[in-house]
């Protein structure tokens, strides 16, 4: 399989940034759309489990409602599509043997072969954590699909803004979400940048590379 050239990787790392201001009239065609539904898909999670739910959010008038506990942050308005990632909460044995199941669907495997990665993963996360811990373990997995989502987003020249200023209390609300056993974490809007987003130009500041990566 040919891989992504790395000058074009490193050119849309640089273009990337947390766009401010959406173009309300440009839109993320569907194949493209498509494609970052499946990135949430394939991201990863520690042990495979996928503590979380994606929702899309389209109707218009629900997201004028996100926009109040949004800090009045017009990007859950302006952007072509808004994504909420949230997590599962009372994360429980009947998860993992979900995940267990799937395995043996996928691989094919015998569903017995797989008890012992069954009891590690039920010792580790289920019964190894208390409550807060298992949210925060959840959490930690989010935004390593969050990352991929937004390195995927920017391959594809689609803007991309990862925003945790909302109130999760309210968006799980309005969303339905804690009738679902969700709470969400973080959402991001993603679309076409506006002309007018002075942000859009400034150059991207990170420390020096001595500065952050350290050979042992």
């Amino acid at each position: 399989m040919n891989a992504i050239d790395r000058r074009q990787l490193l050119t849309q790392l640089h273009w990337r940034y947390a766009t401010k201001q959406f173009d309300p009239h440009r839109k993320i065609n569907p194949q493209d759309w498509a494609a970052l539904e499946e990135v949430l898909v394939l991201s990863p999670s520690s042990f495979g489990l996928q503590p979380w739910k994606f929702i899309g959010v389209a109707d218009p008038s629900i997201r004028q409602k996100l926009l109040s506990v949004s800090w009045g942050q017009r990007q859950v308005v302006d952007a072509s599509h808004l994504v909420v990632f949230a997590v599962k909460k009372n994360l429980d044995e009947s998860h993992v043997d979900r995940f267990i199941n799937r395995i043996a669907e996928v691989r094919g495997a015998p569903r017995d072969s797989l008890s012992g990665y069954r009891d590690m993963m039920v010792g580790s996360i289920v019964k190894g954590l208390n409550d807060e811990l298992r949210h925060n373990w959840a959490v930690r997995q989010v935004y390593l699909a969050l990352g991929a989502f937004l390195t995927s987003a920017a391959l594809l020249g689609i803007d991309a803004c990862p925003m945790e200023g909302i109130d999760p209390a309210k968006y799980d609300e309005i969303l339905g979400l804690d009738k679902l056993s969700l709470s969400s974490v973080v959402v991001v809007p993603a679309g076409y940048r506006a002309p007018t987003d002075k942000h859009s130009g400034l150059k991207k500041v990170r420390f020096a590379k001595e500065e952050v990566l350290v050979q042992m």
